[in-house]
């Protein structure tokens, strides 16, 4: 189910001034912005343009299922002038302390506040706890940079007009992207409509293009895959026919290939269709290191490794190549 993306081309066209503006008279000191995952980051970095100076904790190839904070986070946490979080129980090993450092610091769970309840997924290892992996979905997105937008302009509200310019541009960047995705990923035949993976990474994704979603392990990272899990799923790929299957760069690709050996021993060629970015970003200073960059990937790995039409190196042209 897609869900409307409202543009706001008035602000859009602010954008393309007020990103390259200076800094408003008595806020020359950009806004100290810590972010736990690099697709908060990237947002915080297109919205707070010059306004903001973004760091982010976990770089490429990092879980934050399991990340805990260093001492060195600690220090950038505790003196930034802002801290954004994804919530939902996805940086689970640093909740206790981010929740502790709200009493006295700006703290945002951005995806936890801004996408509406409603449109989240339940989480299939907690009962009280919701599927966190939003970015999956660039529709649900947009509510995660408004989110990010809001908790900026609150804490400069001098230079909230040039937040809200650079949200309304990238919200229209996003619906673009939505929408290449869901050309791209219809062209794949009906039949091979299935995502399998290390992890349950991409229920958004699923819910949002009609494909079957299988992961390996849990939600989580934390949980572990059993055997019987991995006899299911050989079972299910020797039965359907399907022949690719996807590893993450954040996530062991050692269940993955247990899946494609059983398949093997019973007859059965699967390949690995492509490296997905699920819980990370790409390396710093590539396309697939910004959250536009990383959707590109994803989406045109999988249309293509499942047998649909896609351009070789994404919708702009940018990825690198052989992604």
């Amino acid at each position: 189910m897609r869900h409307p993306v409202t543009r706001r081309t008035a602000l859009g066209t602010i954008a393309a001034l007020a990103g390259s503006a200076a800094l408003p008279a008595g806020a020359e000191t950009p806004l100290a912005v810590v972010a736990t995952t690099g697709m908060i980051a990237d947002a915080a970095r297109v919205v707070g343009g010059p306004a903001a100076e973004v760091t982010a904790l976990m770089g490429p190839g990092i879980d934050p299922h399991a990340y805990r904070q260093t001492r060195s986070d600690i220090a950038r946490l505790t003196r930034a002038d802002l801290v954004l979080w994804n919530g939902l129980f996805l940086e689970a090993q640093m909740e206790g302390f981010l929740l502790d450092l709200a009493r006295k610091r700006p703290v945002v769970a951005v995806a936890e506040t801004g996408v509406p309840a409603e449109l989240l997924i339940g989480h299939d290892d907690y009962e009280a706890r919701k599927d966190p992996h939003v970015w999956m979905d660039p529709a649900l997105w947009v509510f995660v940079v408004r989110a990010v937008e809001a908790a900026l302009a609150e804490a400069r509200p001098d230079t909230a007009l040039g937040f809200a310019g650079r949200s309304a541009a990238h919200v229209d960047e996003l619906q673009t992207l939505s929408e290449y995705a869901d050309d791209v990923l219809a062209t794949v035949p009906e039949e091979s409509r299935v995502l399998l993976s290390a992890h349950d990474a991409f229920n958004y994704f699923g819910r949002a293009h009609g494909y079957e979603v299988l992961g390996i392990q849990g939600i989580s990272t934390e949980s572990e895959a059993g055997l019987r899990r991995i006899e299911e799923l050989v079972a299910l790929l020797v039965q359907r026919r399907i022949g690719a299957v996807f590893v993450e760069s954040s996530v062991s690709e050692r269940n993955v290939r247990a899946v494609i050996e059983g398949a093997a021993a019973q007859g059965h060629e699967v390949r690995i269709g492509g490296e997905l970015f699920s819980d990370a970003m790409g390396a710093p200073g590539s396309y697939e290191a910004t959250y536009l960059g990383m959707i590109d990937h994803n989406v045109t790995t999988i249309a293509r490794a499942l047998g649909g039409r896609a351009p070789e190196r994404g919708r702009l042209g940018k990825l690198a190549a052989g992604s």
